[in-house]
């Protein structure tokens, strides 16, 4: 058993940068961050798309990590996740993580829902004999109904991420990364992921969310991150991180406040 000392996540002087040409990586971070490229002696962009990040996380923590498209936050969770490898730093990940990231990602359009559930949950670190009793679960949870049946070319983007989040809240996951993928759900929906989420922290699980929902990050989050160009700028409670992030896009004054 992993000692509750342990930090879940640790994250040390991590930098992540990518070298551009006609169709680069990272394509949308890199038009959105043109200050951070140089060219290298080759005349090839290179693009620095996270710098110096270093933080921890302990268990049962939940995370939130803002800023303006391009900022990072993908690249973050993608190299926590084990998706991407960092350039520099180091990142340290103790505990089964399990992760909703982009749309559809390990989803096979020609399979069906209950198909993609299955092989998901194995993908994401379960037994076949584990993800079929966790199935029926992941099917009611995600409240696809008949369509579970269907092929997931037929989905719509919110249904995709009901089951996708379905299946990454049930593989007993201690980790849990999720990026933004959670706004294309509907409000009532999504007021379910969270109250899961709730659920998961209360087991211990550790949580790390990017969004642009600032209110959700004020509600859910017990420490936020505020990301600009690949470097942190501020990281703390959420409130205080979170009307930083808005008084740099409004200005001071009252709608630097976080609504809702």
């Amino acid at each position: 058993m992993r000692s509750e000392t342990t930090a879940a996540i640790t994250v040390d002087q991590l930098s992540k940068h990518y070298y551009l040409r006609g169709h680069a990586q990272e394509l949308k971070t890199a038009l959105l961050s043109l200050p951070a490229m140089l060219f290298n002696r080759r005349g090839r962009q290179e693009f620095w798309a996270l710098q110096d990040i270093s933080f921890s996380m302990k268990r049962g923590e939940f995370l939130g990590i803002a800023g303006p498209n391009g900022s990072g936050k993908s690249t973050l969770l993608r190299v926590i996740a084990g998706i991407s490898t960092p350039t520099s730093g180091t990142v340290t990940v103790s505990g089964r993580i399990s992760t909703l990231l982009e749309l559809g990602a390990g989803f096979h359009p020609r399979m069906n829902g209950r198909e993609n559930a299955l092989v998901n949950a194995v993908l994401l670190g379960l037994s076949l004999d584990e993800a079929r009793e966790a199935l029926p679960s992941i099917i009611e949870f995600s409240e696809l109904g008949d369509f579970i049946e269907q092929p997931l070319r037929t989905y719509s983007s919110g249904m995709a991420v009901r089951l996708g989040f379905a299946v990454a809240v049930h593989v007993r996951p201690e980790i849990l990364v999720i990026d933004e993928v959670l706004a294309v759900g509907d409000a009532e929906f999504q007021s379910k992921c969270f109250g899961h989420l709730e659920r998961l922290r209360q087991d211990g699980v550790t949580v790390i969310i990017a969004s642009h929902d600032l209110p959700s990050i004020q509600r859910y989050t017990d420490r936020a991150m505020l990301l600009d160009h690949g470097r942190i700028v501020l990281e703390g409670p959420p409130a205080n991180v979170l009307h930083e992030y808005l008084t740099r896009i409004f200005g001071p004054g009252e709608k630097a406040e976080v609504k809702g």
